[in-house]
């Protein structure tokens, strides 16, 4: 055998080769290395976007909570405005009743003392009169003198 004749063959052999894998193998090699690649650049993208994505959703919570403070402080503010408010109605109120009660309370003393000096008026009167009766000796008709009875129980 020919070294050379063998090295040819082997050449066209490798050359044929080479071809029938250029043609049909390595195209589908290519083409699943090419996906493969562009799966994992869309996975890094994801990724990408998904921590993106978090950090906008964490500002976002970060924003809301802060929100919620606020809101909440602002609840506890008219909450506490409302409770003053009510203190001071209910105080007013009291005064108001306590203003009724003394005025009621004073019109019932004023009508008590009234009660009181007419009655001692009466006194007064029938002992006037009893008085009356023992300087002059006589009986006086109270009934027949009513009029100055009257009269002296208004001056007294």
């Amino acid at each position: 055998m020919n070294i050379n004749l063998t090295l040819i063959g082997q050449m066209v052999a490798f050359v044929v080769f080479v071809w029938f894998c250029m043609k049909y193998v390595w195209p589908p090699i290519l083409a699943a290395m090419a996906e493969r690649e562009q799966k994992i650049a869309d996975g890094l993208a994801a990724a990408d976007r998904a921590s993106h994505d978090l950090e906008l959703a964490k500002e976002k919570a970060v924003e809301r909570l802060k929100e919620a403070k606020e809101e909440a402080a602002g609840i506890i503010d008219a909450a506490n405005k409302r409770a003053n408010q009510l203190v001071e109605e209910a105080k007013h109120a009291a005064v108001a009743e306590a203003d009724r009660v003394k005025a009621s309370a004073q019109a019932e003393i004023e009508q008590e003392a009234n009660r009181a000096r007419e009655q001692l008026r009466k006194q007064v009167a029938a002992l006037s009169l009893a008085g009356a009766e023992k300087v002059l000796g006589a009986a006086i008709d109270q009934n027949a003198h009513s009029e100055l009875v009257e009269k002296l129980a208004s001056e007294l």
